[in-house]
């Protein structure tokens, strides 16, 4: 199909049309209790609802981009609408409510046509998950409760909260047990067939099974309320009679209800897309839905809007496209020529039971408890959103949500992920002295990393932080404004601030590593003095050979003499490697001298990684990496070959721990040694395999006691450490490396100490 209409019928499968059937005569099925109770609550009668559900999910299926998501009358604008004539004094089913409901709808229509124009879909993406997850769930709910009643033998609840918690304790002093058991017997069944046959339309049995209850024992003669009976016939074309209605009023609350149904309707079909796997284009969704209300009005209906729960439903019996619209659409005109009198004979506890069963998917449970163990903050948002809804209503619900969104955006920039820089002797580059343990501070400077926008919201934060680092022999303070994107003009003016400040005191300021538009910026905002006076450089390299510092940068608590010989040793190193190109062999050489004389950044330690990655469960994914070590020696053919070198090659994988790290890795093999497969089970196999392991580690403390004590005394402290959480944690694998100790190397443990 070339065409733009049903798109989402492009590319048609013919394994989608059973599914899409079968979906959309359940949809039809539901959707006839729905629709004519939320009829009855806009203050139209029943049968209206049913004419609601033809054409306007005809017409949204027409441009809609969703391939399952379901439209149709709905609580939410039917309650706005029922509202809009008790303001009014109108009564519910008169003529007048005939005449006013349907210019609301289109009002409705209007309204959303122009959103459409304006692109407003685009609003959808300020909304965060927390807060869609909170205003669904509370729609949800509010659903739920709305029907619960109407299990209990009473009519359906309309309001918020305390109203429906009002109208459930007043409908309980006259409870009807038998409607009761139906209604929870059905649910009870669909909860239960849920889990054991989810691909199973007990929907279509249950309501099968209430006709029947009905037709057989006269269920009704209990007193269980049936749907109303429907006069056969389609609806008839009428023209909203805008001349004899209140035009101000019904625009101001189509307004308010095109409002709701963009964001109800957007935010539940971005909810199912990301669920599912799938896009979908925004705005023209409002088109749909403006397609839907005006089509609603010459239909002589209510407003509608996306259907939480009959997309739920859809989504359980697998709807693949807008096919299941079309088919629920043909199946309602079908009820209403021909089926229009067995309507009358299903029980309303049932299809509620039905009703209640879609929606308790719709509540994002496993959001929620996800949000409390992850993100308390986030929790929060997501509980008042959902009760905003509950209390407040739909309406203020998106409002409360969207101000929620901004507030979570405003709390982050607030407080954003910053970091002091220093530098690793012997390495280029500036590196958070908070993450690298081998980091120092370049004398007499702060540098600082600042990751968000500039604004008035966190400059104070800004400048505190660099206040508050400031030392008696601080020289220079350098900013690296490499993420910086945006600032304002009361941040420019903390800059200017902070920067006169620091002057007064004898500390220069620069600004670095930013994009050239912040300093457009920072002209425009009248701070282009900055830039003239120098404080502005492009790197933080420019900064400091400014400040008067040369290469390599001095560190604090690193001998000048140590930085000298690392440096040069790495210089020589590169210009060997420029140099030997084409000759493997010499650059895995260099590059192995280079490895055991430098010392390594937290990005190339692979054990303070893990710690950060990991958390609590380190020493778990250490233990995985060392059984991986372990496995390549299952495939060496010839361990009778294996030499030093073969272990270095081997060794390779891991050029980039620390000597720290290393050892310990190499301690863990040894721990793991009785784990080799059945070739290597051989005593002296594993003779070979842990005198290598231990000469490796020997060579490592020799070199590290000639190259830097320093580093050596801490590798003692750190094997020390080891064997105690050995002792500690696993007595049991201690004992064992004692024992293979004394058989491979001729150690003797006792109470005389070691040999």
């Amino acid at each position: 199909m070339k065409s733009s209409l049903f798109p989402t019928l492009k590319n048609y499968k013919k394994e989608y049309l059973g599914k899409d059937i079968a979906a959309g005569i359940m949809i039809a099925a539901v959707s006839i209790p729905i629709s004519m109770g939320y009829a009855e609550v806009s203050g139209l009668p029943a049968v209206f609802g049913l004419y609601g559900s033809v054409l306007p999910i005809l017409f949204f299926a027409l441009f809609s981009t969703s391939p399952q998501f379901i439209f149709g009358v709905d609580a939410a604008p039917a309650a706005i609408a029922g509202a809009a004539l008790a303001s009014l004094g109108i009564e519910s089913g008169s003529a007048d409510a005939l005449r006013y409901i349907p210019v609301i709808a289109l009002f409705v229509g209007l309204w959303l046509l122009l959103f459409y124009f304006l692109k407003a879909g685009k609003l959808v993406t300020f909304i965060s998950t927390p807060v869609m997850g909170g205003f669904i769930s509370g729609i949800a709910l509010t659903i739920i409760l709305m029907q619960i009643p109407k299990i209990m033998g009473g009519k359906s609840g309309s309001g918020e909260l305390p109203e429906l918690l009002k109208h459930l304790y007043e409908t309980a002093q006259h409870i009807n047990w038998v409607s009761v058991a139906l209604g929870v017997g059905a649910l009870a069944i669909l909860i239960i067939s849920k889990k054991v046959m989810p691909k199973f339309p007990m929907a279509v049995v249950i309501m099968a099974l209430g006709m029947i209850a009905t037709m057989v024992f006269h269920v009704d003669r209990y007193g269980v309320t049936l749907l109303a009976k429907v006069e056969p016939g389609l609806p008839k074309f009428i023209l909203p009679d805008i001349f004899h209605v209140d035009l101000s009023h019904a625009a101001g609350r189509g307004l308010m209800i095109a409002v709701v149904v963009m964001a109800e309707t957007l935010l539940s079909e971005n909810n199912f897309a990301a669920k599912n796997g799938y896009k979908i284009d925004d705005n023209k969704e409002i088109l749909a839905c403006a397609a839907g209300n005006i089509i609603s009005a010459f239909a002589g209906s209510c407003p509608v809007n996306g259907s939480i729960s009959r997309t739920s439903m859809n989504e359980q019996f697998d709807g693949k496209t807008q096919a299941v619209s079309i088919t629920a659409a043909v199946t309602m005109v079908a009820v209403l020529l021909f089926a229009a009198g067995f309507i009358g004979y299903l029980p309303v506890p049932v299809l509620t039971a039905i009703v209640i069963s879609a929606l308790m998917n719709v509540v994002e449970w496993h959001l929620a408890v996800r949000l409390f163990k992850v993100s308390r903050k986030e929790f929060y948002i997501f509980v008042a959103a959902c009760m905003a809804v509950l209390f407040l209503g739909t309406i203020y619900g998106v409002i409360i949500g969207i101000i929620l969104s901004f507030v979570a955006v405003v709390i982050r920039e607030t407080n954003p992920p910053r970091a002091f820089l220093g530098g690793i002797p012997g390495r280029d580059g500036f590196y958070d002295l908070n993450k690298n343990h081998y980091a120092h501070p370049i004398e007499n400077t702060v540098i600082y990393r600042f990751n968000a926008s500039l604004f008035f919201a966190n400059s104070k934060l800004f400048q505190e932080d660099i206040e508050n680092h400031l030392k008696e022999d601080t020289k220079t303070v350098i900013v690296d404004a490499g993420t910086i994107t945006n600032i304002d003009i009361t941040a420019a003016d903390t800059l200017l601030m902070l920067k006169n400040n620091l002057e007064k005191k004898g500390i220069a300021f620069y600004i670095t590593e930013h994009m050239q538009g912040l300093n457009t910026q920072l002209h425009n905002l009248g701070m282009g003095s900055l830039i003239e006076e120098g404080c502005v450089r492009r790197t933080i390299t420019a900064a400091l050979l400014d400040s008067g510092l040369q290469k390599p940068f001095p560190l604090e608590g690193v001998p000048a003499d140590l930085q000298e010989n690392l440096k040069e040793l790495q210089e020589n190193a590169e210009k060997a490697l420029s140099s030997h190109k084409h000759n493997t062999k010499n650059i895995e050489k260099i590059k192995k001298t280079l490895w055991l004389h430098t010392l390594p950044a937290e990005e190339e330690n692979t054990l303070e990684e893990f710690a950060w990655a990991f958390g609590e469960d380190t020493v778990n994914e250490i233990e995985k990496r060392v059984h991986q070590v372990i496995s390549h020696l299952h495939h060496w053919p010839e361990l009778e070959a294996i030499s030093e070198s073969g272990l270095a090659r081997q060794m390779r994988a891991w050029h980039n721990l620390g000597v720290i790290d290393e050892d310990e890795v190499l301690r863990r093999m040894e721990l793991h040694l009785d784990e080799l497969s059945a070739n290597l089970e051989e005593d002296k196999n594993k003779q070979l395999i842990f005198q290598m392991i231990e000469k490796r580690r020997q060579h490592l403390e020799m070199e590290l006691k000639q190259e830097n004590p320093e580093i050596w005394q801490k590798l003692v402290e750190s094997r020390e450490h080891l064997e105690r959480r050995l002792e500690k944690q696993n007595p049991e694998a201690a004992k064992r490396l004692r024992e293979l100790e004394e058989k491979f190397l001729g150690k003797k443990w006792g109470g005389t100490g070691e040999d």
